[in-house]
């Protein structure tokens, strides 16, 4: 297959400064958790991405300098040349498919509390961190020379990231987080010499250091600059307009602007807030105010609105975080004619929480994201079959999918028997909620591979019980039968059933997404604190009910500060009308009237209610696993080797989780037993030698 011809724009070269760009596929700057613990792992990632065709592949934010790093956020470093050796590698590793390797410098300024190096912050001006954990600590305001020592700093890291082998050099400034925004926007700068007060001012700074990075470097390394196209902070703050006038007032500085929204929030917002190509009015217009190339975000996956941005004159190049997660390999399907391949990311966030909680991130979509290197796994390849042959996946949710897929791969001989008359478990469900349709991309892109498949048949209405799985003869048996939510409200709050009057009508999600809904006074409790109870109170407020959320979290779904949308599901809520109670556990249902207690000081209120919505935990289904394990002396008579229980039937999480264990089990099957041996690479410090590796090789 090749290409089709309305697609060849997206593969022109496209030069930047002293170099240039294969193709317009751009993998912007984007964080993952493994930073300087797991440099390995990060450089393996990003040699995938240029494996799958993406013509320029950066770094995650690298602290330059160490009087300004964020931890316990876990990022890379190129404080000294001790760092060079594992930059140098993932720069190495992007050369090797003809990609340019971009690195991102960050100097943090006000959101560097720094509370690993202890240095005193510092900052345009005198302020409070602006931290995710609002650190007690205040940064002091650069005096000149801090300034001059900055412009130096940035020299150094200039020299060392070309050392290190990097083709690009972006200068951070947008999300809130470089001091090139702290210094542009009148919300972080209150200066009254000559680097704050107008617009010229403000922007003296990045124009310095900007000319300063080129000096350096600029003969072989492109010099670029991250801007934040508008802050969303009212009266105060670095506006649209602001951006475009800076634009045209240093249009020809940076050898190209890469232009994303104002906060972190707003830049990668969820798809159950945000649409494909979203900042589209933010862009619109800024590339006839400069000859240099521009490059711009919007959680691009279809290829059609990528001609498009190129086509209207637009972007230059199309940049993008989450898909390159999703599928590392999306170039390289849209120029080999395989559009049906791609793996669409589906916009849940669950990549950002691995930077938010200080883990290696994971991707629902794409499970070997950030298992590259500690686990060998290959997002297009897969170890051919082992010396068994058949096996049965009981369960067609994300867990069951994913492991029939890959199973597929192999060659295995796979038959997924699913008891509904549709596949897709919970996603097929949850797609149907406001705002999770995009969700949906987790069943089709499974289901078309499936399809596509001669060694895997699918049967629908076909419930198994243990007597029947044992008479088919397979010799292995995935059980994936997922989660049933609990309707007796024990989660964390209560650990054991809570006490209800069946007076009153309790509902669980499974009963809104199978269409029974409750109306009149509602009262929803999420003990669950991700999405769920947001998106039920939702659900029924938009059905006309009149609805309370109750949570026992200081936030509403409190889970979700780590994929970035908590603020605007609270925000969301509120304009439709639900109210919205924290702090309150429900201590029991009685008759028409809910008792709720006070975390902190256990005082009693009641609410008079038509029905109770409860979101707290689910319970897995895992009968026809228990019966197998029972029988498990006739296994070997029915040519049974194995009986797995796989993701939310084993334990509920996350879709993530689900797909991941899927994953897992059809890679491992066959594969040798390791033991008490760890199942990943990781790299650890040995005192006097540095790093070393350990686990399996």
């Amino acid at each position: 297959m090749s290409r089709n011809p309305r697609y060849d724009i997206l593969f022109d070269s496209v030069p930047i400064g002293p170099v240039t760009a294969k193709n317009r596929f751009y993998q912007v700057p984007h964080c993952n958790g493994g930073g300087y613990r797991d440099p390995s792992a990060v450089a393996e990632m990003r040699r995938v991405k240029a494996e799958g065709g993406w013509g320029v592949v950066f770094t995650e934010q690298v602290e330059m300098h160490h009087t300004a790093e964020i931890t316990p956020f876990i990022e890379l470093h190129l404080w000294d040349d001790e760092d060079l050796p594992m930059l140098a590698k993932m720069s190495e590793g992007i050369h090797e498919f003809d990609a340019l390797a971009g690195i991102e410098l960050a100097y943090s300024g006000v959101n560097g509390p720094n509370l690993y190096t202890r240095e005193v912050p510092m900052s345009a001006t005198a302020l409070p961190i602006r931290t995710f954990t609002s650190d007690p600590v205040s940064a002091r305001e650069m005096t000149k020379r801090d300034i001059r020592d900055l412009r130096r700093w940035h020299r150094n890291a200039c020299l060392r990231a070309k050392k290190a082998g990097f083709d690009l050099v972006c200068l951070y400034g947008a999300h809130g987080f470089g001091v090139i925004q702290h210094f542009l926007s009148t919300v972080t700068n209150h200066r009254t010499d000559e680097y704050g007060g107008s617009l010229q001012n403000r922007g003296r700074l990045m124009k310095e250091l900007i000319e300063e990075c080129k000096d350096a470097v600029g003969d072989r390394c492109a010099v670029t600059l991250r801007l934040s196209l508008d802050e969303v902070t009212g009266e105060l703050g670095f506006s649209n307009s602001e951006a475009r006038d800076l634009i045209a007032m240093h249009a020809e500085l940076p050898d190209l602007w890469d232009l994303a929204h104002g906060s972190w929030e707003d830049c990668s917002g969820p798809s159950r807030f945000r649409e494909e190509g979203a900042q589209q009015e933010l862009v619109r217009g800024i590339r006839e105010l400069t000859t240099r190339p521009v490059v711009g975000v919007g959680r691009f996956t279809s290829p059609d609105l990528m001609v498009k941005q190129i086509t209207s004159g637009t972007l230059d190049l199309i940049g993008a975080a989450r898909p390159s997660i999703a599928d590392p390999f999306l170039p390289k399907k849209i120029e080999e004619g395989r559009i049906e391949d791609i793996r669409e990311c589906i916009g849940c966030n669950i990549c950002i929480t691995g930077d938010t909680t200080m883990s290696l991130s994971r991707c629902t979509q794409n499970a070997s994201f950030m298992e590259e290197w500690r686990k060998g796994w290959h997002p297009e390849r897969f170890p051919v079959r082992g010396p068994s042959r058949s096996v049965l996946v009981v369960g067609s949710g994300p867990a069951g999918l994913e492991a029939a897929r890959v199973l597929g791969e192999r060659g295995y001989e796979v038959v997924l028997a699913e008891g509904k008359a549709e596949i897709g478990g919970r996603v097929t469900l949850e797609r149907k909620l406001p705002g999770l349709s995009a969700w949906g991309r987790v069943v089709d892109y499974r289901q078309y591979q499936l399809s596509q498949m001669a060694n895997v048949e699918i049967y629908l209405e076909s419930e198994l019980n243990a007597e029947q799985v044992l008479e088919f003869g397979f010799e292995h048996v995935a059980v994936a039968t997922g989660a049933t939510w609990r309707r007796d409200g024990v989660a964390r709050y209560h650990v054991i059933p809570m006490k209800t009057d069946p007076a009153t009508p309790v509902y669980t999600p499974d009963d809104l997404m199978a269409g029974n809904l409750p109306s009149g006074k509602v009262l929803v409790f999420d003990d669950d604190h991700y999405y769920m109870g947001g998106v039920c109170a939702e659900l029924l407020a938009v059905q006309g009910a009149q609805v309370e959320l109750v949570t026992p979290a200081a936030y509403v779904s409190e889970w979700t500060r780590n994929t970035l949308e908590q603020a605007t599901i609270h925000a969301h809520l509120v304009r439709l009308g639900v109210q919205v109670t924290l702090n309150r556990g429900m201590m029991r249902v009685d008759g028409e009237a809910v008792k709720l207690a006070c975390v902190y000081t256990g005082s009693v209120t009641e609410r008079e209610v038509d029905a109770v919505v409860m979101v707290c935990s689910q319970e897995s289904n895992n009968a026809l696993w228990k019966d197998l394990v029972f029988r498990a002396d006739d296994w070997k008579e029915s040519g049974i080797t194995s009986v797995k229980v796989i993701g939310d039937a084993q334990s509920p999480a996350p879709i993530a989780w689900a797909t991941y264990a899927g994953h897992r089990y059809a890679r491992e099957l066959d594969e040798p037993d390791l033991g008490d041996a760890l199942p990943f690479k990781r790299e650890v410090v040995v005192p006097e030698k540095g790093f070393r590796l350990a686990g399996p090789s």
